[in-house]
């Protein structure tokens, strides 16, 4: 077991009133350029960007960073998924730890996806909607929304596919606005061109109840609630949406 890393706070303007808004906070582009680390990785991913060229793209937060590791534990050899799976396809890894969708939007803004031209991009985002920030269903699939909108103008001839928001055991209300968000991005983008949506829950439930098996988050000292899948429910996922790959990529 080790000792789990807090992920790092929002910036307060994050943290501020939305209800007059136009916009929610969830689909306005807000960097995290304050934090060392995520600047770094920022400017780390648009030099691998500037000389690659991928095939496949994954978007999002922790879980997708997570790929990048191998840790000496059973439930933590990550990278192995990766390049099995990814590593082949010139992939590359767009996941920062504790982004909301408004990170992952100021990204792709900011040349992230510019110069490529993947064939599929995967897009895992919404989780830390359901934290500190406390953001609403309808707040959180706006982001997601925004998200989708500007990875479809920035790479108008790639596939895109939209996971559901991983299930966890954080909260009543977090599991709840879970149900509700992944219900909503069912409807919202049951028809939509270059957009394929795949609710994922399943992989991590059993006998209809949360598979708590499948996350590393318990295990860590101190144990948190349930919310990063181990190494195991990451293959699990890869193995899932393989067929969906593989058909976005040869269309």
């Amino acid at each position: 077991m080790i000792a789990r890393r807090a992920l790092l706070a929002a910036p307060a303007l994050l943290l501020a009133g939305t209800a007059h808004a136009a916009v929610p906070l969830a689909a306005r582009p807000i960097a995290r350029l304050e934090t060392a680390w995520w600047r770094a990785r920022h400017q780390a991913k648009l030099a691998e960007i500037a000389r690659a060229r991928p095939d496949l793209i994954w978007l999002g937060d922790s879980i997708t960073q997570n790929f990048e590791r191998d840790l000496p534990f059973e439930w933590g050899h990550f990278n192995p998924v990766w390049q099995r799976y990814y590593a082949p396809r010139r992939a590359i890894n767009l996941g920062f730890m504790g982004d909301a969708t408004c990170h992952l939007l100021w990204r792709l803004m900011n040349g992230e996806i510019d110069g490529i031209a993947p064939k599929v991009a995967v897009i895992l985002i919404g989780a830390n909607s359901l934290g500190r920030l406390h953001w609403s269903a309808e707040d959180t699939v706006a982001g997601i929304e925004a998200v989708v909108a500007e990875t479809k103008r920035r790479l108008p001839h790639t596939n895109l596919l939209l996971l559901s928001v991983l299930p966890s055991d954080r909260t009543t209300w977090a599991s709840q606005t879970t149900v509700s968000i992944n219900a909503d991005l069912a409807k919202r983008f049951r028809a939509v061109d270059r957009v394929t949506y795949h609710d994922v829950t399943s992989l991590f439930m059993r006998n209809a109840a949360f598979d708590r098996s499948l996350f590393y988050d318990p295990l860590l000292t101190p144990p948190e609630p349930a919310l990063h899948p181990t190494a195991d429910g990451m293959a699990r996922l890869a193995a899932a949406i393989e067929p969906d790959i593989t058909r976005l990529i040869r269309a």
